[in-house]
């Protein structure tokens, strides 16, 4: 088989390791890739954003599946265009996409369909959002309704940071038409984790469940980043817990698409907070999370290959999706100053020796220049290893990154933290 996975990024580094794993597979592209991806695929450049161009490339090359990874390409509806061509890709429609697209639209389905979610009210103005905000009082979330990389989500502790965050995203557009509406929710209270799924549009398998830390410093200290490093599995998912998010949260949104008429195919991301209520959602993702991905991932023991077919031809309840009985972290090295401003173009060593610790450094924010790696993103690399426990795995995934060095760089200490404490 000859594949292609869209993206750049850590995440897609690790679909195309664990993709290359397959029997079946003889040779990957990635677009655009990374200089650690082009060593287990041949990186090429295509606007991601011209769908055309995406098709012709996979036409021309004998493409058998397309893999996608970040969700521009998704709400771009790069699917519905390989799909009609008769080319098989994993990833939901442009329409189903909309669940990640557009956080009213997800709210507003959840609220329909009855999806524990947190109380929400969807503004169009700022005006209108502030006057709420002073009616309800702090703790409260405020997002922006469209894609903003991450990092559209204020949790204001007090009034005058939530009604900083509506001029922010409102006002100063600091996430552009992404912030044209903004969704006030609730604050919820208890901890977090994220379960990712496949599904065909039926039927639904849970994957082994994670949790990021998306606080750039220790102690969950900081503002948001796009994740810091996770683990997984997180114990607060119990057994119990994983099938109550199953059965109350996984399987009806998946209903929920096919009843709107946009059958939900691909990996469903759901950002849970376990609260004494039971799991709550906080997001949906309509793709693989990232850096949530350089964990699970690992642990997959079935053909990925095979379990996304089956996802696209809709015979997911014929496979049996099997895991590896161990654990795994991922600490992700940052650029200093991120998530706000960093620099770029900075050599990074090390990474051939953190490897030979047996850590998998998969490469985020990098790039080839003058036959060295340099750092080109905010992120910059997700070290991952697996053990037998969270915490061999986290002295493992640490005892690698002590081997890279570029300037500046920055990373949490304490990842897996509450882990190490239910331990």
């Amino acid at each position: 088989m000859r594949i292609l996975v869209i993206g750049g990024g850590g995440r897609e580094h690790t679909l195309a390791w664990k993709l290359a794993m397959s029997p079946r597979v003889e040779k990957i592209y990635c677009i655009p890739g990374n200089p650690g991806i082009s060593k287990i695929a041949e990186c090429v450049e295509v606007d991601l954003a011209d769908n055309q161009a995406l098709v012709e490339f996979a036409v021309n090359h004998n493409i058998d599946l397309t893999v996608v990874g970040p969700e521009m390409p998704l709400a771009n509806g790069i699917v519905d265009a390989f799909s009609s061509q008769g080319l098989k890709i994993f990833g939901p429609t442009q329409a189903a996409a909309e669940l990640e697209g557009s956080k009213a639209f997800a709210k507003e389905l959840m609220k329909k369909y009855r999806i524990p979610t947190a109380n929400f009210e969807v503004f169009t103005d700022a005006q209108s959002a502030k006057e709420y905000i002073q009616q309800t009082g702090a703790p409260v979330v405020v997002k922006a309704d469209g894609l903003a990389a991450g990092k559209g989500v204020v949790v204001a502790m007090t009034l005058e940071e939530a009604l900083a965050a509506v001029d922010m995203i409102m006002r100063d557009q600091a996430f552009g038409l992404a912030g044209s509406r903004v969704v006030i929710e609730e604050f919820l209270t208890g901890e977090e984790a994220s379960l990712l799924a496949f599904t065909d549009g039926y039927t639904v398998v849970p994957m082994i469940s994670a949790q990021d830390h998306k606080r750039v410093f220790d102690g969950d200290q900081g503002p948001n980043t796009g994740g810091m490093g996770t683990y997984a599995p997180a114990p607060v998912v119990t057994p119990a817990i994983l099938e109550q998010v199953r059965q109350q949260i996984l399987q009806p949104t998946v209903d929920a698409m096919r009843a709107e008429g946009r059958i939900y195919r691909g990996c469903l991301y759901a950002g849970l907070m376990i609260t004494e209520g039971g799991p709550k959602v906080i997001e949906f993702n309509a793709r693989f999370g990232d850096p949530e991905t350089q964990v699970v991932l690992p642990l997959l023991a079935s053909d990925l290959v095979t379990v996304m077919e089956s996802c696209i031809d809709g015979k997911l309840v014929e496979i049996p999706v099997e895991w590896e009985d161990q654990a795994a972290v991922c600490v992700v090295m940052a650029a200093g100053g991120y998530p706000g401003g960093y620099a770029k173009g900075d050599v990074i060593t090390g990474i051939d020796a953190a490897e030979s610790k047996g850590a998998l450094v998969f490469q985020a924010g990098t790039v080839l220049k003058d036959n060295a790696i340099t750092t080109n993103g905010g992120r910059v690399l997700g070290v991952t290893a697996k053990a037998p426990t969270i915490l061999a795995a986290v002295e493992k995934a640490y005892t690698a990154v002590q081997e890279i060095q570029f300037i500046d760089m920055h990373y949490r200490t304490d990842i897996a933290h509450r882990a190490i404490r239910k331990s």
